[in-house]
Formats: C-alpha cells, sequence, structure tokens
C-alpha cells in the first residue's frame, strides 16, 4: 500500500511537470486530491492561478469522521510545505485547538499559535473550498479554510446550501444538480482569475 505521503509526493511532481509543460492553469481537487493542489500550487506558485477545493482532504492536523488521531502534519498536507518562517520539520508548527467550534455541529478547528507562519508560495493564489450541504465534510471544511486563512492565503469558503444548492453529499459531480455547483466554481473563476 502507497502512503499518503508518497502519494502526494507523487503527485506533486507529476502536477508540477505537468504545469511545466501546459502552463498556466486553475487546479480543482476533490476529497483526497486536496493536498495535491497545496502543493502543486507550492511547487510552481507562478503558474497556479486559482485553487478550486471542493471538499479536500481534511482538517488540517487531525483525521476525523474517516479516521481518527493525528494526520497531515504540515496542516493541510502530510509533505513538506514552504512557510515563511521556514519550518524543517512539522514539530516546528505551534497550534492550538481553538477553545470552542464555529457554529453547532462543527468541528473544533486547530489553528497556529499568533503568530502564524504563512504559506509564502500559495499566499498570490485566490483559493476556494467548497462544501456539499449533505456531506460529512461540512462539519470540518470551514476549519481548512480558517487555516489557509490564517496563513496568509486568501480562501473563499462555499457551502452550496448558502448558495441555495439543496442535499448534495461528497461527489457534487455525479448528482442531478451538478450543473449547478459547476456553475458556481465557473462564476468563482471568472471572479478571482485575472
Amino acid at each position: 500500500m502507497v502512503s499518503n505521503e508518497e502519494t502526494q509526493q507523487r503527485n506533486k511532481e507529476a502536477g508540477a511537470a505537468l504545469l511545466d509543460r501546459v502552463g498556466p492553469a486553475v487546479v480543482l481537487t476533490h476529497s483526497q486530491s486536496g493536498a495535491f493542489g497545496w502543493l502543486i500550487a507550492d511547487a510552481r506558485p507562478r503558474l497556479v492561478k486559482a485553487i478550486v477545493a471542493i471538499e479536500p482532504a481534511g482538517p488540517p492536523f487531525e483525521a476525523t469522521i474517516n479516521g481518527t488521531g493525528k494526520a497531515r502534519a504540515w496542516g493541510p498536507t502530510d509533505v513538506p510545505i514552504a512557510y515563511d518562517p521556514p519550518v524543517n520539520d512539522p514539530s516546528e508548527l505551534a497550534v492550538e485547538r481553538e477553545a470552542k467550534a464555529d457554529g453547532p455541529d462543527l468541528f473544533v478547528c486547530w489553528m497556529q499559535k499568533a503568530p502564524a507562519r504563512q504559506f509564502v508560495n500559495l499566499k498570490n493564489i485566490p483559493v476556494m473550498v467548497m462544501a456539499a450541504e449533505a456531506s460529512y465534510h461540512q462539519v470540518y471544511d470551514h476549519c481548512t479554510a480558517k487555516y489557509l486563512n490564517q496563513a496568509g492565503v486568501k480562501t473563499e469558503y462555499i457551502r452550496l446550501q448558502d448558495r441555495g444548492i439543496r442535499g448534495n453529499g461528497h461527489m457534487v459531480m455525479i448528482e442531478k444538480n451538478n450543473l449547478d455547483i459547476a456553475r458556481v466554481v465557473d462564476e468563482w473563476v471568472q471572479k478571482n482569475v485575472k
């Protein structure tokens, strides 16, 4: 079995090589591939025009719902991602769990202690994190968006129900209203990518 670390490293390298070949692009990820987007952008920040992360792997630092315990030691990833000031080992990241959840039925997020280190290579890349109403991601994707914002990444968190798109689960691309969801993504890209 290939580890999350090896999978992420291979996809970072492959994604960076692809962008070197095709040029600038919007990177769209879903679920497990969520970490790949952050890593590809970290490797090729000038070639990633935006990241659309539909229910990305998360939340930072902890497994929940599909597992328990520590996960994603670098925050949104299992492998190194560039911070400023630099981090050589994830143990150097000073994090703490927030005192309370942002709302009912929401996961309590892990955040950096102030002053927060910044994602130096992602800071100029617009990001959208999207969660569906009936998905298990609904309880924790806000943590990923909050963490990215805290680390200097302009991140918009979109809950589909706030856009009038109701009832979706984790696999939004195969549901009957997938074109409505694609429209939300397209409108966001049109607004945020220069």
